[in-house]
């Protein structure tokens, strides 16, 4: 699979969990909406789970006024029940990204305490210095990277217990792009 591939995969992926359309995936993957629409039509139809979860959060979400993750931190969506279609469609669709992109920053959270907890008790000079979205960054002198790829990788795989397991892929170098 090509860079590229991945690139569209995930753009389709996401965009449909959270509500894109045909003709906005028509857009970004500049297809025809022809294309996006079947595209959309068999997620749903291979994936119908999904779309059960996505109703589901919608259905709670009118019900409660919020929702939350599975760690049961809350988000409120007022906008929920609106008349207006606009507004109500951003609420629903916060709706059912709020609990899945809550939850990956309650576990990329829970991961970074861990690991910082693990570097301090073990005397490492590695500091953890940038997050971004499921990523975590570092500075880390040669000879502890064998030793923190370690304890990074078990601590992050380990933060949370899911249905899924938690995978973890690692990268180095002298930068962020290298490391990629």
């Amino acid at each position: 699979m090509t860079s590229e591939m991945r690139r569209k995969a995930k753009t389709a992926n996401f965009g449909i969990i959270y509500g894109i359309s045909a003709f906005g995936l028509s857009e970004r993957l500049n297809i025809p909406r022809s294309e996006s629409k079947a595209i959309i039509d068999g997620y749903f139809d291979n994936f119908a789970g999904v779309k059960r979860y996505m109703d589901e959060c919608i259905r709670l979400a009118r019900e409660e006024g919020s929702v939350q993750t599975l760690f049961g931190r809350k988000r409120y969506l007022p906008d929920i029940n609106s008349r207006n279609a606009v507004v109500r469609g951003m609420a629903e669709r916060n709706a059912i990204n709020a609990p899945i992109q809550g939850t990956a920053a309650d576990i990329i959270k829970k991961a970074m305490v861990d690991i910082q907890r693990q570097l301090k008790q073990g005397g490492f000079q590695t500091q953890m210095i940038l997050q971004v979205h499921d990523e975590l960054n570092f500075d880390v002198p040669k000879e502890e990277l064998p030793a923190v790829k370690k304890l990074v990788k078990e601590a992050m795989e380990s933060a949370c217990q899911l249905k899924v397991p938690l995978v973890v892929d690692m990268g180095e170098g002298r930068n962020w792009l290298e490391a990629h």
